[in-house]
């Protein structure tokens, strides 16, 4: 990191005073180190590959030719509004800091509570998709059985290795999600290339041809009711949302990247529009492979594995699965640090049970060590109990997940809407460095409101139905939990004359921690 002067560190230093925090973490992640990460979590290779029956079984060819480029769309307002806040905010637990500095105490802790829940079931989302990718790619070698023992077993095993690596400080991470980046650019170069060559022609039409396979044979395992075709495109719009998703990771670790007011919002738009970019060239190039798309409908979530089978070459095939299936275990290592940094810095302002031990850094690795291990233990225990509940006849699993990108687009929404009111106020009086400027700002945040409406709307459809309840019920209980608790106890971010205040304190953490 040649390029990052003492200039640069003591800027970087003097913003995160100023929010009243110690320089703890350790600030080695370079610029594309912090693109990498959210690169990484969003993974084209993983939530593409995973949730594709959800386009292939509505509607078709569209669904991706048309689909993926709106969907893409949606989530990239959200990362913009995102993007212009961090630059002003630099700092790690950004969602929760954002939302308390632009609106409340509660806000923030709001804020809190949806990032961290939708994180947590978000790494484990991850990891049980990665255990059934390497089930259906080489379980049959092994003569692996779908189990709850095994599953569980083989998430915490791979989650254990995640957390591990993360322990061992930001250095080793960074290097391993920086080789993610280029993993991931190869693998989806390679399928596309693999599948062009596979594929039985060219038929460009069917990229924007519509039909409707909701709820006919096999597609009723996606999608269980039949409905119209717009609602079944609207559907359809969930593959990109739920992979183009985790960008908020860049401001996790905003703490320990360098020149972060202007590294962090590039890095989000940046793995947006290239997560974007390249999934779409992929998955066209898969559609196209695809022998017939009324056969690919009835597969259901098995679409991926059935087509390559049946087109690609089986050594191609192996390779391939190998590249994807390291890639998809690189996003579960992102995210394990994306939700370490934000248990961390939600506990360093007292926001959580055994705040002192979740908010300790390791003098020796610079890491949140506490934080690490809680939540990737917290996500192994949240497959484990959901997986072994039915509620209604569907796993509990399933339901708490359909719930998940809802409550982690509701923590995004929360600041971007705030920020309407509060910019250009005494809250938010001046812009980062990267600046989308004041109008444009607010017309994303007009956009995002839109959008998580629209999210919020399709994301409570049948088969998950219960994602209504239970996110309605979540906002009851939290509610109930602020007024009665958290509403006396809960200081939040310092702000103010508490930064101040914390002077003698930041400096003793930053001793601490051999920061110099």
């Amino acid at each position: 990191m040649g390029d990052y002067s003492e200039t640069d560190k003591k800027q970087d230093l003097a913003v995160l005073h100023s929010m009243g925090y110690a320089q703890e973490l350790e600030r080695r992640m370079s610029s594309f180190s912090n693109f990498a990460i959210s690169f990484s979590i969003i993974c084209i290779l993983s939530g593409g590959i995973n949730s594709l029956g959800q386009a292939t079984s509505g509607v078709g060819g569209a669904a991706i030719g048309i689909g993926w480029l709106v969907g893409c769309a949606i989530s990239g307002i959200f990362a913009l509004g995102l993007a212009q806040i961090a630059s002003s905010y630099p700092t790690a637990g950004g969602l929760y800091h954002w939302a308390s500095i632009l609106g409340n105490r509660f806000t923030g802790w709001l804020a809190a509570w949806l990032n961290l829940l939708g994180l947590v079931t978000v790494l484990g989302a991850i990891n049980v998709g990665t255990y059934y990718f390497f089930f259906g790619a080489f379980g049959g070698y092994f003569g692996m059985q779908d189990t709850l023992l095994v599953r569980v077993l083989f998430v915490a095993a791979i989650t254990a290795l995640q957390a591990l690596i993360n322990h061992f400080g930001i250095g080793l991470t960074a290097k391993l999600t920086d080789f993610s980046g280029y993993l991931i650019f190869a693998t989806a170069i390679l399928l596309t290339v693999a599948c062009l060559v596979a594929a039985p022609g060219y038929d460009i039409g069917r990229l924007f041809t519509f039909a409707n396979y909701t709820g006919t044979e096999g597609a009723s395992g996606v999608w269980p009711n039949q409905v119209s075709t717009l609602m079944a495109f609207g559907l359809g719009l969930l593959l990109p949302i739920y992979t183009i998703t985790g960008y908020d990771a860049s401001a996790h670790t905003s703490e320990e990247t360098i020149k972060a007011s202007t590294s962090v919002p590039r890095g989000m738009i940046s793995a947006v529009l290239w997560s974007s970019l390249f999934g779409y060239i992929m998955l066209c190039s898969f559609v196209l492979m695809i022998p017939n798309m009324d056969d690919a409908a009835k597969q259901g979530w098995n679409v991926f594995f059935w087509a390559m089978d049946s087109q690609m070459n089986p050594i191609m095939k192996d390779i391939l699965y190998f590249l994807i299936f390291i890639s998809q275990f690189l996003c579960g290592l992102a995210t394990v640090t994306s939700l370490s940094r934000m248990m961390f810095a939600f506990s360093r302002d007292k926001g959580l049970p055994g705040s002192s031990a979740l908010a300790k850094v390791s003098p020796k690795y610079r890491t949140p060590v506490a934080a690490i291990w809680v939540g990737s233990i917290l996500s192994v225990l949240f497959v484990w109990f959901t997986s072994a509940i039915t509620i209604a006849g569907t796993p509990a699993y399933s339901i708490v997940v359909s719930c998940t990108v809802i409550f982690l687009f509701l923590s995004f929404a929360l600041p971007i809407a705030l920020g309407i009111v509060a910019i250009g106020g005494p809250k938010w009086s001046k812009m980062g460095e990267w600046n989308m400027g004041v109008g444009a700002y607010k017309l994303v945040a007009f956009l995002t409101i839109i959008a998580m409406v629209l999210i919020f709307f399709i994301g409570i459809q049948a088969p998950n139905d219960w994602a209504l309840p239970i996110t309605v019920g979540f906002l009851v209980l939290t509610a109930i939990v602020w007024l009665a608790f958290e509403n006396k106890r809960f200081k939040g971010p310092p702000i103010g004359e508490e930064v101040a205040k914390r002077q003698a304190d930041i400096a003793a953490a930053e001793h601490a921690v051999g920061e110099a």
